[in-house]
């Protein structure tokens, strides 16, 4: 489970120069903000669905509330594990409130400069290389349409979350993480 905050809507003055062999595509340099957008998300590892809402803050308000979708989405019974970073929101003592009334959810947090080991990243990075990159929109609206159109897409053919490293490698990854934290 993951937020992607600061997704801005933005218009530009014109088109980019074209990409001709040995140019890299260009932009103009006048840019307008047209607000911001959070797209808190969740994937489940064993199906690959991805459960997005966008929202127009990021604080623990909005996060409580889109840990009540993701309640109401899962089957009773079932248990959920999370994993989050160490932004203040997710640990914020509303959230843990919250957290100690529905004994079925466990949170894990990733240490610092470990947010590769959230999977839901790798939606986020195809997102943003997909559809956010380069991309134009003149209103949140429209870019929270793109999202929403976007999730709708990726959800209609799903696919499972996969480690492309051993445990193993992992494990070494973290242990030298560890080393150059202390």
């Amino acid at each position: 489970m993951r937020s992607l905050e600061g997704t801005r809507p933005g218009g530009r003055g014109g088109p980019g120069l074209p990409l001709k062999p040995g140019r890299c595509g260009t932009m103009t340099h006048d840019y307008k903000r047209n607000g911001t957008t959070t797209l808190f998300a969740a994937l489940n590892v064993l199906d690959g669905t991805v459960l997005g809402r966008c929202m127009q803050r990021h604080r623990h308000q909005e996060f409580i509330r889109f840990l009540g979708a993701v309640e109401a989405a899962v089957p009773a019974g079932k248990l959920v594990h999370v994993i989050l970073d160490n932004y203040a929101t997710h640990k914020h003592p509303k959230v843990m409130a919250w957290l100690e009334r529905h004994l079925r959810w466990t949170f894990h947090f990733t240490p610092t400069s470990g947010s590769w080991l959230n999977a839901v990243e790798s939606f986020f990075s195809a997102l943003t290389r997909q559809r956010l990159k380069r991309s134009v929109f003149r209103s949140i609206v429209e870019l929270q349409t793109m999202i929403n159109r976007y999730l709708a897409v990726r959800n209609a053919d799903p696919k499972p979350f996969t480690w492309t490293k051993t445990a193993g490698q992992i494990n070494a990854n973290l242990n030298q993480l560890n080393a150059s934290l202390h």
